[in-house]
Formats: structure tokens, C-alpha cells, sequence
């Protein structure tokens, strides 16, 4: 799925991580995945410098992939650890948290930097 890197862009991708889902009889990995797909895709609104990003998704008998990629190969994510009174900056150890595995992977055309992508995966 490609969409502008909107706010509003968080439910689309929630939505459409949703429907693979339930499409592959996912449904007991859906509320962890609408919650790091939301995370992720908000990460790309807030701090990449894009017009657009993308939704990929691999899923298969015991595991789902969900990557989130931008074009903005300059701004790496990272955990933090936000002050008790700071309302943001929880994303990421959400998505560590919640899932059983993730990380930032770079996107190549050919031998050109592209961008970049977050991905986590979820199991049964």
C-alpha cells in the first residue's frame, strides 16, 4: 500500500494490515499489529521528510512481516526513552515490545540509497 505521509495515512495502513489478517485468519496477531503498523507509519509523518510512504506486507502460516518504507534515507528511528510528562516518543518500544522481531533496514536501488524501511514481525 502507498499513501501520502499524512497523519490520517495511520488508519489506511491500520485497515489494510487488518483485512490481510483476518484474509489469512490472522486474527489473534491484529490488535499488536494495528498498534505497531499505527507507530510506525506516525514515525514517517513526524520525522521523515516525504510526500509518500509505503505498507509491505509478508504473511504466511506462522509469521507476519509488516514493513513501513520512506524515501528519507538521512533520518534514521531509534527507541528512546521519553520523560514521564512527554506525551510522544514511545513508537518504537511499542513495536519492540509487541512484536518478536524488528529493526531499520535500508532500501538500495541498484548501488543508490533510497530510503529506508521499519519493519517488525508478529507470530501465532
Amino acid at each position: 500500500m502507498t499513501a501520502p505521509a499524512v497523519p490520517t495515512t495511520a488508519r489506511l495502513a491500520r485497515e489494510f494490515v487488518t483485512a490481510a489478517l483476518v484474509a489469512a485468519d490472522h486474527h489473534q496477531l491484529v490488535e499488536d499489529a494495528r498498534v505497531c503498523v499505527s507507530d510506525t507509519v506516525a514515525n514517517v509523518v513526524r520525522h521523515a521528510r516525504v510526500q509518500e510512504l509505503t505498507v509491505e506486507m509478508v504473511v504466511n502460516e506462522e509469521r507476519v512481516r509488516v514493513a513501513v518504507r520512506d524515501a528519507d534515507a538521512r533520518r534514521l528511528p531509534w527507541p528512546r526513552q521519553p520523560g514521564k510528562e512527554e506525551e510522544g516518543g514511545r513508537g518504537l518500544t511499542l513495536v519492540r515490545r509487541l512484536s518478536c522481531d524488528w529493526g531499520v533496514a535500508w532500501v538500495w536501488d541498484g548501488l543508490e540509497l533510497v530510503g529506508k524501511k521499519v519493519w517488525f514481525e508478529l507470530s501465532r
